[in-house]
Parts: C-alpha cells; sequence; structure tokens
C-alpha cells in the first residue's frame, strides 16, 4: 500500500478549544501523527512525501473566498490590533439571509462553524499539505494501484464548501473523491468516524456521481449535533446518495460492525469502483471524545471487512486522538486491511 505523509503538518498546532462552557486543550495534536506513523513502522509500511497539488483539486470542492481565507486569515490576524494568537470566530451566521462580511472577524465567523478549528499561523499550509496527500493517493489510484492511505493531518471530514469546522479545514476525502470521478471513476466515501461527516454530506448532497454513507453516533446527542439523521438521503440530483445510520452513544463492536456491512451493502447498492474510506479511530473505548465504545478487535475486524471487498481503496485519515492505544488500534485496523487484500 502507497502511504503519503507532508511532515510540514506537524506545524499545525492548535490551541484555542471550548469545552462545555470552558478553555480547554485542542484534542488535534501533531503527536497522533507520530503515533500513526509508529503504528505504520509496526506492520512494515513506509510513506512518502505528496508533491504540491496546487489549488485545483481543493477548488474542485472549496469556494475561492474560502480558499483565500485560509491562505491570509492568520497574517492578516496579527496585523489588528488587540488579537490572540490564533484566529477564532465569535459570531457565525444563523439567518438564511445573512451576508458575506468584509471585516476579518465577520470573515472568521463565516467560514467557521465551531470553536474547534483556530488558524494559526501554519493551518493554511499544513491543511494543503494534508489535502496534498489525499491527492496524490488519488492519482496513484487513478494510476493502478489498489489501495493507498493518506495520512491526513488536519483531517477533513466536517469542512464544507467553504466552512471549516471539527478540527477540519479543508475535506480531504471529498477532494479524493471529486478527483477519482474526474478521472472517470466512480467513487462511494464511506466514512465510520465516530462523528458525522456533515461537510462531506453537504459538498455532495446535490450530487448523483459520488455515493456518501457514514457511521457515526446519534447526532441527538453528539457533534455535530444538527444534521447526520437517517431522513437525510440527499436533495434534487442527489436524492438517494447519501445515507445516514447513526447508532446510539457508547455502541460495541456488534451494533458498529453490523452497520459497517451494512454501509458497505450500500456501496455494492450503487455501483461503486472505488472506495474511499473515511477512517476514524475515534470509534475506539478508550478515545478521550468518548462516543463509542469499540475495541481494538473490532477496528481489526471492520479493517478485515474492508479489505476483503474487491473494489479499489484509498484511506483517508479523520479522527483518533491521543489515547494511550491509537498506535495500537491503528496497526490493528490497517494491518487487517492488508492481510485481507
Amino acid at each position: 500500500m502507497r502511504v503519503f505523509y507532508a511532515p510540514e503538518t506537524e506545524a499545525h498546532a492548535p490551541s484555542f478549544f471550548l469545552l462545555r462552557g470552558k478553555v480547554a486543550a485542542n484534542e488535534e495534536r501533531a503527536e497522533r501523527a507520530t503515533r500513526l506513523i509508529a503504528a505504520l513502522d509496526r506492520i512494515g509500511l513506509s510513506h512518502e512525501t505528496p508533491p504540491d497539488a496546487g489549488v485545483a483539486p481543493l477548488a474542485a470542492v472549496h469556494t475561492p473566498r474560502y480558499l483565500a481565507f485560509l491562505a491570509e486569515a492568520a497574517r492578516d490576524w496579527q496585523a489588528m490590533a488587540g488579537t490572540g494568537p490564533e484566529v477564532v470566530g465569535n459570531a457565525q451566521p444563523r439567518r438564511p439571509e445573512a451576508s458575506y462580511p468584509d471585516g476579518l472577524v465577520g470573515r472568521a465567523g463565516w467560514h467557521m462553524a465551531d470553536l474547534a478549528c483556530p488558524v494559526g499561523p501554519h493551518t493554511g499550509h499544513a491543511a494543503r499539505r494534508a489535502a496534498d496527500c489525499a491527492v496524490a493517493a488519488a492519482a496513484a489510484l487513478s494510476a493502478g494501484a489498489r489501495e493507498t492511505y493518506a495520512l491526513t493531518r488536519p483531517p477533513g471530514h466536517h469542512a464544507g464548501a467553504e466552512v471549516a469546522g471539527g478540527h477540519c479545514f479543508l475535506n480531504n476525502a471529498a477532494i479524493a473523491a471529486a478527483a477519482l470521478a474526474r478521472d472517470g471513476a466512480r467513487p462511494a466515501i464511506l466514512d465510520i468516524d465516530v462523528h458525522h461527516g456533515n461537510g462531506t454530506q453537504a459538498i455532495f448532497y446535490g450530487r448523483a456521481d459520488v455515493l456518501t454513507v457514514s457511521i457515526h453516533a446519534d447526532p441527538h446527542h453528539f457533534y455535530p449535533w444538527f444534521v447526520g439523521h437517517g431522513a437525510e438521503t440527499g436533495a434534487g440530483a442527489g436524492e438517494g446518495y447519501n445515507r445516514n445510520r447513526p447508532l446510539p452513544l457508547k455502541s460495541t463492536d456488534d451494533a458498529w460492525l453490523a452497520a459497517l456491512a451494512a454501509g458497505l451493502d450500500d456501496v455494492a447498492r450503487f455501483g461503486a469502483d472505488t472506495l474511499v474510506l473515511a477512517l476514524g479511530l475515534d470509534v475506539h473505548e478508550s478515545d478521550p471524545l468518548g462516543g463509542m465504545a469499540v475495541t481494538t478487535e473490532g477496528l481489526r475486524r471492520a479493517g478485515e471487512l474492508i479489505g476483503q471487498q474487491p473494489l479499489p481503496v484509498l484511506i483517508t485519515q479523520e479522527g483518533g486522538y491521543l489515547a494511550p492505544s491509537l498506535t495500537d488500534n491503528a496497526a490493528a485496523f490497517l494491518g487487517a486491511f492488508m492481510e485481507a487484500r
């Protein structure tokens, strides 16, 4: 399996996070990548640095003004008086008649869905380089590879066309799927992170060329709270091409694996010829976000089940935070996936 990782992403070190009304440490830390690379080493996989893919693959998914915001916001923020070290939007628009503001504080609120995605001096470049990993993985698949892994940090599945959220800035899985579709593939995105892939859903909600399937903790009780329900099936041309499979909080192996099997059936019915897997290791019982209670053995079985699929598979990394078991979980999933291939 070809693996892509950009070391420059380690410079993205967000600090601000608001948890239940308290300022807390941000969970999206560079050590995540260190522990994931340790898992790759354990199962004998090396990684390569992706080339700069340019802006075109990103612009196929994200709006020009959002890409400009990510590139310029940290610099312009520091040029203002009285700012903190990171760009944090403190007023988000909620009404449909809202208009796009000129001021940077307003634009920060427009482009940031929550307070989990502060933009620091290295965030824009790190997000670009993570997306480069996804583009390189898609190009390798289009060139004939059977499986690729983009170690994407920051993750991406909460990022919409022009909004960051939930630690995510550029939607790596969506960028990869769009690139594959442009190369003539019929991709499906299967998201198994503990959180609903709300950004991915929004990007493809009106499209029929990419199926989106998400298995996640019930948003009635868990982030992203407002979307991710079973009744959301797409709109217009995309009607029937979005599938959500929410599960109760603290679901264990059997329920999660049953939902995964059902999600793979969705992919087969769609007639996908390529699978983009948004891999969230934060379903594990020890993850600090605490949404599900899947074991390391459950992750191993999931890797085996997905690896048995006949389709080419591109994996993008989503969640999986600093629990002691993170390296073990990544090695269990990816090792079983490779053995099944």
